[in-house]
């Protein structure tokens, strides 16, 4: 007979817990290593002895969220497989956790059977990712795409737009014309879907073209 599947659960509604531990319990094939209430009591609990191979992970919790956390078993544990249990399903977060190498991501009034097969997938190396996450990530995709088909001298306005420059002092930089800095602008408010100074500002922000 194989060895249970050793699961530890991070978050900090014990009532929550108490019925994800029953429902993993009847499952079988699974066993509880350990609870947590938060990223902080997790580390205390896990250890070379004490090591789960799957963790289920809440995002929203207090002194160390589930971010927080994932990047800490990213970078301590990385062999160790996380399922985020969360009632988040914001692009932002999402992605956040999916870049930081979350195997599975379930909401918390997913079905059963959805647990199930989560559980079965990530303990097999597989990733178990619903398809408003996958949407996410098509889309995140499509977004980045439109910096790839930035030519050069869009991504040098593009810089420039997000600093206190007058449009006048751009074209000067760049040693062109107004009408020319007008064009880049309107070509990037076409291409990116932007309609004013600050979306050129938040997008250049978001895909790290500027420093704060």
């Amino acid at each position: 007979m194989e060895d249970p599947i050793r699961i530890a659960l991070v978050d900090d509604h014990r009532l929550f817990r108490s019925g994800i531990a029953s429902l993993v319990e009847d499952f079988g094939r699974y066993t509880i290593m350990f609870e947590a209430g938060d990223g902080e009591e997790m580390i205390r609990k896990i250890s070379p002895k004490n090591k789960p191979h799957i963790i289920l992970l809440d995002i929203s919790m207090p002194k160390m969220n589930g971010i927080v956390t994932a990047k800490w078993l990213r970078d301590n544990h990385p062999d160790i497989n996380i399922i985020v249990l969360s009632m988040f399903e914001d692009a932002e977060k999402v992605l956040t956790m999916v870049r930081m190498g979350v195997k599975g991501y379930l909401l918390k009034d997913s079905e059963p059977h959805e647990f199930e097969d989560a559980l079965c997938r990530v303990s097999r190396s597989e990733v178990y990712y619903p398809e408003f996450v996958t949407r996410h990530l098509v889309d995140s995709i499509n977004i980045d795409y439109n910096l790839i088909k930035l030519n050069s001298r869009e991504v040098e306005f593009l810089k420039l737009a997000a600093t206190e420059l007058t449009y006048k002092e751009i074209a000067d930089h760049m040693c062109i014309s107004s009408r020319t800095v007008d064009g880049y602008r309107d070509q990037l408010f076409e291409k990116l879907q932007i309609k004013s100074r600050i979306g050129l500002v938040l997008y250049a922000i978001k895909h790290k073209l500027i420093d704060l």
